[in-house]
């Protein structure tokens, strides 16, 4: 039996013509998104104020990611929050590309554990770029003290009949945790003291207001070279090339005591594959550039870029890691 023909369907084209054309239109359109992308400004969103580490290091993936894009990517610091504030900001914003924020471990690994009530998700509402600097951190104490090694400090800090003070650029910052390992390694009787910002806590370690700090070695090594502080070791797992002489906490007997804070990129969530491939690509051309790397390795940075793949599972170990480490010393602000 003959069936009629339908009237306004060609014999010669299946039926799912019209959905799978709409497909290869939109993965089309999506091709054609990123192979023309960027096509203006992006913006580059730093949690901390204009000077700092982060905002230094910002500042020079900047321009230079700006020239192998063909468009400017504008650093716009939002502070507030220890980098809160900025997650925020990022996070709220369209998942197109042009918004990106260079998070740290503040903001992606620490705070989530430390304060109630966050506006941002670290996991989900963000997609990873890649890792761009690891910054150790250096051990500083008052020149008055005539301490020479990790071991004089700890001697001088377990003395019974008095106790000292490390100060911190702010309760739950990579420093002030940093100081909570080291009192729970070495059981002396220490107090904490936060200050507003990493400035004004290394100049009461000048000062001996507080006995010794940790602190990024972009912040503190100027100092050093000045004579105004006394570095005794840095927190990362090998010797930093900005401070060879400087010997490791684990060198100087604190076994596993590695604190190591770090800087890199994310966007929105939702922002797409092709795009944020786009943007890996560009983020590992800049830190491969001599000039780039140059300029982090003198500021005390290490560049360490990574596959968006490579930075989640980072991120993850990292927000693990640090978890405990809050938990331990109790640390909640609301």
């Amino acid at each position: 039996m003959n069936l009629p023909r339908h009237p306004s369907r060609p014999t010669c084209l299946p039926r799912f013509r019209t959905p799978l054309f709409g497909v290869l239109l939109l993965l089309s359109a999506l091709g054609a998104q990123a192979q023309n992308f960027p096509i203006k400004p992006i913006r580059l969103v730093v949690g901390f104020a204009p000077g700092g580490s982060t905002d230094k290091l910002a500042r020079v993936l900047s321009k230079r990611m700006g020239e192998l894009l063909g468009q400017s990517v504008v650093v716009e610091n939002r502070p507030g929050a220890a980098g809160n504030l900025a997650a925020e900001v990022v996070a709220s914003a369209t998942a197109d590309g042009y918004t990106l924020f260079m998070t740290t471990l503040s903001s992606q690994a620490i705070n989530p554990h430390i304060y109630s009530k966050l506006r941002f998700d670290p996991v989900k509402s963000f997609e990873p770029i890649s890792l761009v600097a690891k910054y150790p951190l250096l051990l500083v104490v008052a020149p008055q003290l005539k301490l020479n090694s990790v071991q004089e400090l700890i001697a001088y800090v377990k003395k019974a009949d008095q106790q000292s003070f490390f100060s911190s650029a702010g309760t739950g910052s990579p420093a002030h945790l940093a100081g909570e390992m080291f009192k729970a390694r070495t059981g002396a009787n220490l107090q904490h003291v936060p200050y507003k910002g990493g400035s004004p806590a290394l100049l009461a370690v000048m000062s001996n207001e507080a006995q010794f700090a940790f602190e990024t070695i972009p912040s503190a090594l100027g100092q050093t070279r000045g004579g105004k502080l006394k570095p005794l070791a840095v927190s990362s797992d090998k010797r930093s090339s900005a401070a060879p002489e400087l010997p490791t906490l684990q060198e100087e007997g604190l076994q596993k005591f590695v604190v190591t804070s770090w800087a890199g990129l994310v966007a929105p969530a939702g922002t797409p594959r092709d795009l944020l491939d786009k943007l890996n690509q560009a983020t590992q051309q800049a830190l491969n550039t001599p000039t780039v790397h140059a300029a982090l390795v003198a500021d005390g940075a290490e560049p360490a870029g990574s596959s968006s793949a490579e930075f989640a599972r980072f991120l993850a170990q990292e927000f693990s890691a640090w978890g405990d480490v809050v938990r331990t010393a109790q640390i909640k602000l609301d």
